[in-house]
């Protein structure tokens, strides 16, 4: 798809990667709906971007409903690039209620829901393209990391398989699967390097992952370095032994 002159819904806009991802979008001509909690972090980004036309939507998609509202607001879009995400690092048990839900209906169940309410229009015009961002997380289990692990796993396989549904409609899904990113997330909040000294990768990569995937309907990209990218998916294929190796429990 050329995004010249495309309206594309993205969510999570104001956060590290959704502020790259708002970038790169526009550079290639993108018009977009920006949604996150923050209105005027979300009307300085739209500002700040090249190109006019762009408009915010504020949302907190913890909110019961917050995705099918989101989608009514946005109108008609050709693009949604679903980018909110909540981290979910500790113990199961070291989460309330009420953080398990918020986790799980921001991170998984709200983009399901917006998807499902954006779909209809995309298929009857044969046109459209859903990128959803989970994460490396989402391929292979690590110690204190299931919740966060669990919803980013469920988006890669909703992704996936929506693809499959919607492939004849001519509507196009895809998967970004980012590793350890720098400047943005966990690591530039806590200052900690990744384990393993594996690398990481940057929110302009997220950007340009993004970009490539609509453009060229890639199915599923990976952004991290190279041997990032070859463990996760051995961990995801051998994950007792994977489990030894990073010093944690394989039960």
């Amino acid at each position: 798809m050329d995004l010249q002159g495309r309206t594309v819904l993205l969510t999570g806009a104001t956060g590290g990667l959704g502020r790259a991802i708002a970038r790169a979008l526009a550079e290639r001509g993108a018009v977009l709906v920006l949604s996150g909690r923050k209105p005027d972090e979300l009307a300085e980004l739209a500002a700040e971007l090249p190109g006019s036309g762009h408009r915010e939507v504020v949302a907190d998609l913890a909110d019961i409903g917050a995705a099918e509202a989101l989608a009514a607001e946005a109108g008609d879009v050709d693009v949604l690039a679903a980018n909110a995400g909540l981290g979910a690092q500790g113990r199961v048990d070291d989460f309330c209620e009420a953080d398990v839900e918020r986790v799980i209906r921001v991170n998984l169940e709200a983009p399901v829901r917006t998807a499902r309410a954006l779909a209809p229009a995309m298929r009857a015009r044969g046109s459209g393209q859903m990128v959803f961002v989970s994460s490396l997380a989402g391929k292979a289990a690590s110690a204190h990391n299931a919740l966060y692990a669990a919803t980013k796993a469920g988006l890669r396989g909703f992704a996936l398989g929506l693809r499959q549904d919607l492939a004849r409609d001519g509507v196009g899904v895809s998967v970004i699967c980012p590793g350890f990113i720098r400047d943005a997330g966990m690591f530039a909040d806590s200052g900690r390097e990744p384990p393993m000294r594996l690398g990481t990768s940057t929110p302009d990569e997220v950007g340009a992952a993004v970009v490539a995937a609509i453009e060229h309907d890639r199915p599923e990209i990976d952004v991290a370095p190279l041997h990032q990218k070859l463990l996760a998916n051995f961990a995801g294929r051998r994950p007792h032994l994977a489990a030894r190796i990073s010093g944690g429990r394989t039960g």
